[in-house]
């Protein structure tokens, strides 16, 4: 048995720790910065609704030792307000599952962590916040967590083993995976830049800028070592335009809520990556502050 800590109790942290509390072998706790109430997570396609079970803290001050694992959910721009659960629950012998958007988690989340290891993770899962206490997730859409594959992902993949709600996948090339990851949280900033869900990316003019997007953002990538050619923008592109015209995005949902924006790790950093390696990112250099000042509102 493992004890493990969930940080961060939106939509992602609640299947997070839904996953654990489905494997039946751990002991999980739920850091937040305020107390949830009860969470139920309802799964879209059978109606089936599961309740979370696992005791809820309030304050870093309440953690009463170090965790062997820490599911980090919070968003990528909150790490920083997470630090002091991260100081109370790391040791060098805890490792942090950083179940983040972006390229940047290590470098993110290590200098909070107190010598712990981080191990990134990409994450496919689509769920949203539908009410009080309730997070509803999309399941015609496989919920998977790629790990970069060696060690410390096997033990993930061990600690997560039965879980029906995630899948945890060992990827070998995770600078690629995380890159195409990205181009896919790039092209979704469209949505939360113009109010809307999936059926934006059926206008032709749109789908010209998700394009011009794409390319920019593969070319950064592969100036940081990602194996993802120019023709990969049109598939990832698709993918939109065969959304349910309904799907949304958290950024999109964090814009309609008024809450503060995860622009950065999302979409600034395909611009500050390019700047450094001399790529021209047009479409960027107009999206990232219409998001930023989008966020400051």
């Amino acid at each position: 048995m493992a004890d493990i800590a969930v940080v961060g109790p939106g939509a992602i942290g609640s299947v997070a720790a839904l996953a654990v509390q489905q494997t039946g072998r751990h002991a999980v706790t739920l850091c937040a910065r305020r107390d949830p109430g009860a969470i139920r997570v309802v799964d879209d396609v059978t109606g089936e609704v599961t309740d979370l079970t696992m005791p809820v803290l309030t304050s870093p001050a309440k953690v009463d030792g170090p965790a062997d694992w820490v599911l980090l959910a919070v968003k990528a721009h909150q790490t920083d307000g997470a630090a002091g659960y991260l100081g109370a629950l790391c040791t060098p012998r805890t490792t942090v599952v950083a179940l983040q958007n972006g390229v940047e988690h290590v470098a993110r989340v290590a200098p909070h962590a107190n010598d712990a290891r981080v191990l990134p993770a990409i994450v496919w899962i689509s769920a949203e916040p539908t009410g009080p206490g309730e997070v509803t997730v999309r399941n015609n859409i496989s919920s998977l967590l790629q790990v970069p594959a060696g060690p410390e992902g096997e033990e993930f993949a061990k600690l997560l083993d039965g879980a029906p709600a995630v899948e945890v996948e060992l990827v070998s090339d995770f600078t690629t995976a995380a890159w195409r990851k990205l181009t896919t949280n790039a092209i979704a900033g469209i949505m939360a830049a113009t109010g809307r869900r999936a059926a934006v990316y059926q206008r032709e003019d749109v789908k010209e800028l998700a394009l011009g997007l794409a390319r920019e953002t593969l070319a950064v990538a592969r100036a940081e070592g990602a194996q993802l050619p120019e023709e990969e923008a049109e598939a990832l592109v698709g993918i939109f335009e065969r959304m349910d015209p309904d799907i949304g995005s958290s950024i999109l949902f964090d814009r309609l809520a008024g809450r503060e924006l995860e622009w950065d790790a999302r979409n600034g950093v395909v611009r500050r990556l390019g700047r450094r390696h001399g790529i021209a990112t047009p479409v960027s250099d107009v999206l990232v502050p219409v998001l930023a000042a989008a966020s400051d509102g």
